[in-house]
């Protein structure tokens, strides 16, 4: 998303010979000389200590057979994420039906080289489905954390009930991961769905933080090349409460445009300028391969994190790559939202997509979608409300009807998506969303101009943000105020839209049975506070065979 903060492309080349600019130039050039700077991602060790597993471990992509493992280790001190130096390092694990790791039932090892930034990946398989199984890194001597995981259950099995987690847009320097520690706490989780913006690129002090920074990232300059990406994804894992999560459940990730860049597109990014931060393809490779690297995610398609992975009768999860793909974003004035060469998911993809949920035969069908796919239209707001929600959606501050970097913009491959729902009868499927730093319950129409007389073809729970600025935290005023005036505004031009929070942040519990699938919104007492509380906000629920959303008044 935009940030109100982010100068403009005209501003940047403007500025080009500024200290900030001056300091990404040489942070880009200067890769040979890393070790020093770098160093502020990690805790401080002694030269002479053993290798250590600095970065926690965490597990992904569980399969009824099978999860992949994850850390990084570092192998001496000076061998810091980014670094590109370290010796090679053997690496071996366990996994094993108990905490304890007595009934070992899987063990092997590889070597963590520079080459990968150390960091290691164990796809294990032939394991039981639906079962808890713990697992341990060791190296020189050096053991890991002890982990928990889960994986999938059978393809055939009748699964009577699963529960996810569901985060997105977590900026490091606008507060504490509270949201991590709050679902690590819990004991019911099959996995985590993380829907994009794991990191953010932006140099320090530039992307919203309520004019605060509460944290310093590393590096400070806005991440740039393959050693800057490692470094940001290395100090992200050095968080406790995100350690804690990933040690408590496997994740099912995706990523949005902060993984990159802000606003990015298959060609560039609007926080990307062409020659002075260097080639567009080269910064998308650089992202690409850290974030490969960093996360526990199997590529189904080299270099895209679109794939589907299934839970029984009850569920398939479709998870889509909405970057890598898309065409460039629509301006005003330039081209057409409904133009029908553009597209958000690029025609393999989206084929790809359409047959999946024909074919699927689960009474769920997930879609992990990073960017809302219910239209949304501003309406009649107020000028003061109507400025800062055009900056959070990076829209034009003088109103539009639609924002862009969404489905909005790209209203052919929507209408064709939606389309195929409704002549396949294909029911009970639900978006997941992040994105937009607000929560939202909605239903998915047809035609949203007659809705509600027009159908709907799905649902979507839009969660909110980890700490990444919202509506309140832009205009600077008090938790809750901008949603009681914004909320039934939006409500009243948007007719499928049952519920938004445009101003708190927090994260989701989805609770899914064959009866209903049901969205359980959980917020933060302050994003600032590293020991914030967690409460029940609100739950939505879709009850099978109905494509609508409506309200429950308990939490599962």
């Amino acid at each position: 998303m935009t940030s109100p903060y982010k100068p403009s492309e005209a501003a940047k080349r403007l500025n080009s010979l500024s200290p900030r600019r001056r300091t990404v130039v040489k942070a880009a050039a200067a890769t040979a000389v890393l070790a020093g700077p770098l160093a502020a991602a990690l805790p401080a060790r002694a030269a002479d200590q053993a290798p250590a597993f600095l970065h926690g471990v965490a597990s992904g992509d569980p399969l009824p057979d099978g999860i992949l493992l994850w850390t990084r280790v570092t192998p001496t001190a000076d061998a810091v994420p980014g670094s590109g130096i370290g010796p090679d390092t053997e690496v071996s694990w366990v996994v094993a039906t108990d905490k304890s790791l007595t009934n070992i039932v899987a063990k092997g090892s590889t070597t963590a080289t520079a080459a990968s930034d150390h960091t290691v990946k164990a796809d294990i398989r032939g394991l039981a489905p639906a079962t808890d199984y713990w697992f341990r890194f060791s190296a020189g001597g050096t053991d890991s954390p002890v982990a928990r995981t889960r994986t999938a259950p059978a393809a055939d099995a009748a699964v009577p009930g699963l529960r996810f987690g569901v985060v997105s847009c977590a900026n490091w320097e606008a507060g504490y991961f509270s949201s991590y520690r709050h679902l690590a706490a819990r004991s019911d989780l099959d996995a985590w769905l993380h829907l994009g913006d794991y990191i953010y690129e932006y140099g320090t002090g530039e992307y919203g933080t309520r004019g605060t920074v509460v944290r310093q990232h590393a590096p400070t300059h806005e991440i740039l090349t393959l050693a800057d990406y490692r470094t940001r994804h290395g100090k992200y894992k050095t968080d406790p409460d995100l350690q804690a999560l990933h040690a408590k459940a496997p994740v099912v990730a995706i990523w949005d445009d902060h993984e990159f860049a802000n606003d990015s597109w298959s060609g560039g990014a609007e926080n990307h300028t062409e020659g002075a931060e260097g080639a567009w393809s080269a910064r998308q490779a650089a992202a690409k391969q850290a974030y490969f690297e960093w996360m526990p995610v199997r590529p189904a398609i080299a270099g895209t994190t679109y794939r589907r992975l299934r839970f029984g009768k009850l569920v398939d999860l479709s998870l889509l790559d909405l970057r890598s793909f898309r065409s460039q974003q629509v301006k005003v004035g330039n081209g057409s939202v409904d133009d029908p060469d553009r597209t958000i998911t690029g025609r393999a993809q989206l084929d790809w997509l359409k047959a999946g949920l024909k074919a699927s035969d689960t009474t769920w069908r997930l879609v992990g979608n990073s960017v809302m796919i219910s239209p949304f239209s501003f309406g009649s707001l107020s000028a003061d409300l109507l400025k800062p929600l055009a900056k959070l959606l990076g829209l034009p501050q003088e109103g539009i009807a639609a924002n862009t970097d969404q489905w909005d913009g790209y209203t052919d491959d929507r209408r064709e998506l939606l389309a195929h729902l409704r002549s396949n009868a294909i029911r009970n499927t639900v978006f997941l969303t992040g994105d937009i730093h607000m929560a939202w319950a909605n239903d998915v129409p047809v035609d949203a101009g007659t809705y509600p007389l027009s159908a709907s073809a799905a649902t979507e729970f839009v969660v909110t943000s980890v700490t990444s600025d919202n509506l309140d935290d832009i205009l600077k005023v008090s938790e809750g105020s901008v949603s009681t005036v914004a909320s039934p505004i939006i409500r009243a031009a948007n007719r499928h839209v049952h519920w938004v929070d445009t101003d708190r942040h927090g994260y989701g519990v989805l609770d899914i049975t064959a009866d209903r699938a049901q969205m359980d919104y959980y917020v933060l007492s302050d994003r600032t506070n590293a020991d914030a509380t967690s409460s029940w906000a609100r739950s939505y629920r879709t009850r099978t065979g109905t494509q609508k959303v409506e309200r429950t008044y308990d939490p599962v």
